[in-house]
Parts: structure tokens; sequence; C-alpha cells
């Protein structure tokens, strides 16, 4: 499966069948509980990557969140 997940071509080695948004999120980030998702430009909210299929051709950003401040 291709993807192009940050601005970058993926090319993802993915089973047949429908592949969900949290198994792509586990391939790619070792912290999934900190991250936001935005696939085909809208953000995903994380309690519905079970259920929200990824497609070959999809566009995913991924963006870390970081803490800081003072």
């Amino acid at each position: 499966m291709k993807l192009k997940v940050n601005g970058e071509i993926k090319e993802l080695k993915i089973g047949l069948g429908p592949t969900s948004l949290s198994s792509i999120i586990r391939l790619l980030v070792t912290h999934p509980d900190l991250v936001v998702v935005e696939l085909n430009g809208s953000i995903v909210s994380n309690d519905l990557w079970k259920e929200q299929s990824v497609n070959d051709g999809d566009v995913i950003e991924i963006v870390t969140i970081v803490g800081g401040g003072s």
C-alpha cells in the first residue's frame, strides 16, 4: 500500500483486505497516544482510528504533541 505520510511517499507491506488507521499508526508511531492524525485533510479522533479504513493513495499527516513551557 502506498501512502503519503507527512509529505513523503511510504510503501507499507499490508495484508489483503481493509486496513484500519489504527493499524497504520501502530506501524509508523512509537507512542500513538501522543499524536494527532489527519487523514485526507480531516482530523480523525483517536477513538475512531479502529473504525477508519485507509486506502492506497491516502494522505496522512501525523503531528506529535509536545509539552513544555514554564
